[in-house]
């Protein structure tokens, strides 16, 4: 199984997996970044799915495409497209959420992991009054 497919895999459940997985994925000199935050290190990405594995109920990705990318200088080797439904202890309903990851793959194992979506749709619009003021602003940008 190549990495790709492993992501893939990992992805597709990920609030059932062992952190013991991501090892099969992920390089010990790993660079995972998200809006919130960057990890160095597969000890540091590890921690960080461990918080989250703790407060996901449910945490599952949709991917959609896994594109190979055909930079020149290497940096980027697939992009991923992808949504993300998740749904954390205590809330009564699931985030949906569409987003996007950069992969560089090497010797099969990623050594870079950059995703982009909407912190908005992720956090701010389920805090209860500043979720109502950016759904406002949101609809009035849109009409």
């Amino acid at each position: 199984m190549s990495v790709l497919d492993a992501f893939c895999e990992l992805y597709a459940d990920l609030a059932r997996i062992d952190l013991k997985d991501l090892e099969n994925v992920y390089a010990q000199e790993v660079v995972f970044v998200d809006p919130i935050t960057t990890h160095r290190g597969l000890a540091n990405v590890k921690a960080y799915f461990s918080q989250l594995l703790e407060r996901a109920q449910t945490c599952r990705f949709d991917i959609h495409t896994v594109i190979p990318s055909d930079t020149e200088n290497g940096e980027i080797s697939h992009i991923v497209n992808w949504t993300m439904y998740l749904q954390l202890s205590g809330m009564s309903h699931e985030i949906v959420l569409p987003g996007t990851t950069q992969l560089s793959v090497q010797n099969d194992k990623i050594v870079f992991h950059r995703d982009y979506y909407d912190m908005g749709t992720l956090v701010y619009e389920h805090i209860p009054v500043l979720g109502w003021i950016i759904r406002k602003i949101k609809n009035r940008l849109a009409s």
